[in-house]
């Protein structure tokens, strides 16, 4: 019996039966994740194809993506990259040019939000990745309280003005002064103007990018010569730093983008600058209390351009499942599915489609924001670069360093750097 049943498996093997072929992919914990791992079926059914999806939080996909990436073959077949990633990811030539994989299957890059592919897609002429989704941040704002009639009225008296979506940031501000309250009559504010994420690192210097542009500041100029302490970015640190102290809740300091969201989908503030991916938790009975009272409008002056990319590490161990997969997931209908769910799209088609916009009402406003957004610094050392400067905002935010002090600090770590990737002269 024994050489019967090692007979027949020898046969099985001879017949070509073999374990099912299953590819690895590294990404982060945000809901466009999950929507993906609902829709995996599909592409088993498709390809064959299993997909493992390793998902964990932001703040360690680098330091595991890195050695990764070095080694002569890795772990993973696919990757998303963060927009911050790029220079330093291309740079070191641990990315697959995707060109002629592109060429050859007929990929249209033209169906992507250009500012999205200049972003993550593109550098220096070569294709390294398709854009996933987009994180650029725009302003989310209670639009039950702007309708309220007594809103209106008491608003127009206090400032001369009508209470409207904001449209300029000196009306922004005054819209978060204005329903920054004390509703329970105890003396304490209870009910806050706006949410301030000033956890050091990523959470302050996404969020603070917004004020820098409102204030009409850049990071650095066309030759990178860098303008964190230009006249715009100390006044958009003092804004910053009067939205922490008297118009956010307690403890903001060390908030992230975590802890604003659930703020605002407890219904204790009027509106967040913030992620677009935010906003469909807000529409969730599962996660928001304020469920339809909600609107997203660009931040005015600009929003930060946010976004990820999927790319084929050169350490892949199946570069050719890999393309597959990327084929599959940004196809149009399953692009479209995500978007459905709830996802944040790329390509330009999805913001405007009738099945998306029935089911999604804001998305063409998701791609106004897109058309209005402006680039962080993108460079080598992008991720030195949001530590050293989020340090200093956070010092300047919390009163720990006077602010004219802290965005100079701020300037020369981001100058020292710059010249140290060869954008700077010393």
């Amino acid at each position: 019996m024994k050489r019967l049943l090692l007979a027949g498996a020898i046969l099985l093997a001879g017949m070509g039966v073999a374990k099912a072929k299953t590819i690895h992919i590294l990404m982060e914990t945000v809901p466009d994740t999950r929507y993906i791992q609902q829709l995996l079926p599909e592409f088993k059914k498709e390809t064959g194809i299993d997909v493992d999806i390793e998902a964990i939080s932001y703040i360690d996909m680098h330091s595991k993506l890195v050695p990764q990436l070095i080694a002569p073959q890795g772990s993973y077949d696919v990757i998303v990259v963060d927009f911050y990633w790029v220079g330093e990811f291309t740079k070191a030539g641990w990315l697959m040019p995707l060109d002629d994989l592109v060429k050859r299957d007929n990929i249209d890059l033209g169906r992507y939000v250009p500012k999205l592919l200049d972003l993550v897609g593109h550098v220096d002429g070569v294709t390294y990745m398709l854009p996933f989704y987009n994180y650029s941040m725009a302003v989310i704002y209670r639009k039950d309280l702007i309708a309220d009639p007594a809103n209106q009225a008491a608003f127009k008296e206090k400032y001369g003005m009508e209470l409207r979506v904001p449209q300029t940031w000196d009306e922004y501000k005054k819209q978060v002064d204005f329903f920054t309250r004390d509703t329970n009559g105890d003396g304490k504010k209870d009910f806050f103007g706006t949410v301030i994420q000033g956890q050091r690192g990523d959470c302050i210097s996404m969020q603070w990018a917004n004020y820098l542009y409102a204030n009409g500041g850049e990071y650095h100029d066309k030759n990178w010569n860098p303008e964190m302490d230009s006249p715009q970015a100390v006044q958009a640190m003092k804004d910053y730093r009067m939205h922490m102290l008297n118009n956010s809740p307690p403890g903001s300091e060390s908030y992230c983008f975590d802890e604003a969201f659930n703020v605002m989908a407890q219904g204790k503030a009027y509106s967040f600058v913030t992620f677009n991916i935010l906003y469909a938790g807000l529409d969730d009975p599962k996660s928001s209390q304020v469920v339809g009272k909600c609107g997203i409008t660009p931040n005015p002056g600009g929003g930060l351009n946010g976004g990820w990319g999927w790319a084929i590490p050169k350490s892949s161990p199946d570069k050719d499942a890999a393309w597959k997969f990327i084929k599959w997931v940004e196809s149009y209908p399953i692009a479209k599915k995500r978007a459905l769910l709830g996802g944040a799209p790329t390509q330009t088609k999805i913001f405007t489609d009738p099945d998306v916009v029935a089911k999604r009402p804001y998305y063409p406003t998701l791609q106004k924001i897109l058309e209005g957004v402006k680039d962080f610094p993108v460079f080598t050392y992008t991720t030195e670069f949001v530590e050293e400067t989020g340090r200093e905002l956070n010092l300047a935010a919390t009163g720990q360093k006077e602010i004219g002090q802290a965005m100079k600090d701020a300037n020369e770590a981001f100058r020292k750097l710059a010249i140290k990737d060869g954008k700077l002269k010393e």
